[in-house]
């Protein structure tokens, strides 16, 4: 299972994107909200309907920890303390975090990025506490996968397909969205 987490001002294309490719490839993945209501309004006012509320989730049996990014939904998803514990906890167990836009400092501001290769949106490259910055679409790193911005969200899902259910998988979904064929 997949948690894509939701908060106000979120960067729509990024968390929906993430969300419908790895649905594609037939993993179970939810929505998740950090705001205490199921409807939460993205960046650019879409709202969009959370599967379940942060407080309900059940991280046991999550494979990965998704973050889009957005402003100001990335400021709002780290000061969501109980969302940052369930991401340093993941670290410490070596489960998959993965972030885009500017949600990768989140996971520079909480030291979990020291000595790593990484990537964020252009020009926000000092939020990488730590980080070798790397300048592709998506970075992978032990655990962590990072990705620039709203223009790599199809990159940054099929490389959480990747992850998740194969290079076959991921490859099978590129060719079936026309995707850089």
């Amino acid at each position: 299972m997949v948690y894509i987490h939701l908060a106000s001002g979120f960067e729509e294309v990024e968390a929906i994107t993430a969300a419908d490719l790895l649905r594609r490839a037939g993993k179970e993945t939810l929505l998740v909200s950090v705001t205490g209501e199921k409807t939460v309004e993205g960046a650019h006012g879409i709202k969009t309907e959370a599967d379940l509320l942060f407080e309900k989730a059940d991280y046991s049996n999550c494979e990965m920890i998704v973050l889009p990014g957005g402003m100001p939904g990335t400021g709002n998803l780290a000061a969501h303390m109980g969302l940052c514990t369930k991401i340093e906890e993941f670290n410490c167990n070596g489960r998959t975090i993965a972030a885009i836009c500017a949600a990768p400092m989140i996971l520079g501001g909480l030291g979990l990025l020291e000595g790593r290769k990484a990537t964020i949106y252009p020009g926000m490259e000092s939020f990488l506490k730590g980080a070798v910055y790397v300048d592709e679409k998506v970075v992978s790193d032990g655990n962590i996968i990072t990705s620039m911005g709203p223009g790599t969200a199809m990159d940054f899902g099929l490389a959480l397909v990747e992850r998740l259910c194969g290079t076959a998988a991921a490859q099978k979904l590129r060719e079936d969205l026309i995707f850089n064929i």
